[in-house]
């Protein structure tokens, strides 16, 4: 009777251990918080420029929280789940212009032969593929990283809202994917995204391009319940206005290369804005931003990795005078990221960013306010810590 009880009693542990690996929630996180400097920063209802010193949230990656689920169904497929919330660390508010689940909220099916169909608000294609071999990679930079405006959306200043997605599963290196975001309206074709990505990754070398396209972001037409919300497009200065069009297209591509314990990527990025009233154009103006960037990672020991990233933006102004036809910028930024255990870190980083044009400025996309003059230099420290 004694042998039956405990068989009974090991075989009900085993049911019960099954059952929970059949399904899983996880609750993770990520708080990123420092101190920065920037000089020249112009601050709101002022004209000139002065130094800034600010606590910061998200120097390098914003702080998060999310959960993460998924239930087996058998037969290789498993419904999945993410929320995840963005915060300022320093105050508590809402990102993501006070969204609960602002950073990324979708449910779908997954299949182990096949790959993964989600539905809510997502991230696109130029993020999925093309940023990781960028500055702008949660693991090297991130925000403070990202490209003028972040006009190529590597910074994923825009997640696709109402948007249908698939991720193809690793074919021996090579995977795929594209996603379609609903405007949400009568009108189809307007308010609404699209985007198509792939990545090939064989021992050191790295490869990958993407396209993403948005119709109909201008203010005009677009909402924050459309396919993108037009306030998040850019991270724009009250100079320049923001970067919503008719028509933004975007197409990219990156290759990298690792030599032992350095790991060498060349990023290039071409972005095209139809009917946009940026840089005080008139109606029907038209601009296009070039981006190229090539960056260095040095893991110096298993707790020390030091980046170096050089980015030139070539734009073209169409529809204007005042700022004249070709503005350009050019940013340095240099990253040291010391990890005390797996989960916990120490950073210290450092950009310059010139910029050419008439009337043309310095704007660093997490700098707090753009420059004075066409020079501008920001430096921050900090730690994040994972859970």
């Amino acid at each position: 009777m004694k042998k039956l009880s405990l068989a009974v009693a090991v075989c009900g542990a085993f049911a019960a251990s099954a059952a929970n690996a059949q399904s899983s929630v996880t609750l993770y996180g990520l708080i990123d918080a420092g101190i920065s400097y920037t000089n020249n920063a112009v601050s709101t209802g002022t004209t000139h420029g002065s130094g800034r010193v600010a606590f910061k949230s998200g120097n390098i990656s914003g702080s998060r929280f999310g959960l993460r689920g998924s239930e087996d169904l058998g037969g290789g497929l498993k419904a999945v789940f993410l929320l995840e919330n963005g915060f300022d660390v320093g105050n508590g508010t809402l990102g993501q212009n006070s969204r609960l689940f602002g950073r990324q909220a979708y449910v779908g099916l997954s299949a182990n032969d096949f790959g993964t169909v989600t539905m809510g608000r997502q991230y696109d294609s130029m993020v999925d593929f093309v940023a990781p071999l960028s500055g702008t990679a949660g693991s090297f930079g991130d925000a403070g990283f990202a490209h003028v405006y972040d006009n190529d959306n590597l910074q994923h200043s825009i997640r696709l809202n109402n948007s249908v997605k698939f991720t193809s599963v690793d074919y021996a290196g090579f995977k795929f994917g594209g996603a379609y975001a609903f405007s949400n309206t009568t009108d189809f074709a307007v308010d609404r995204a699209y985007s198509v990505g792939a990545s090939y990754n064989n021992g050191p070398l790295r490869l990958a391009a993407a396209y993403l396209q948005i119709n109909g972001s201008n203010g005009s037409t677009a909402s924050s319940n459309g396919a993108v919300d037009p306030t998040e497009i850019g991270k724009v200065s009250s100079q320049v206005g923001n970067l919503t069009a008719d028509v933004q297209r975007t197409v990219g591509g990156g290759i990298g290369y690792t030599f032992g314990p350095a790991a060498v990527n060349f990023v290039y990025t071409h972005s095209q804005f139809q009917g946009t009233t940026a840089f005080s154009m008139t109606t029907g103006g038209s601009m296009h931003f070039d981006n190229y960037e090539l960056n260095v990672k040095y893991a110096v020991t298993p707790a020390l990795t030091l980046g170096l990233m050089d980015t030139y933006t070539d734009a073209h102004l169409n529809g204007q005078t005042t700022w004249g036809t070709d503005p350009k910028w050019n940013q340095v930024n240099a990253l040291a990221r010391y990890s005390l255990s797996k989960r916990t870190e120490l950073y210290a980083e450092a950009m310059y960013q010139h910029a050419i044009g008439n009337k043309n400025v310095a704007v660093m996309y997490n700098a707090g306010g753009a420059s004075a003059t066409n020079n501008q230099v920001m430096g921050a420290v900090g730690m994040l810590t994972r859970f």
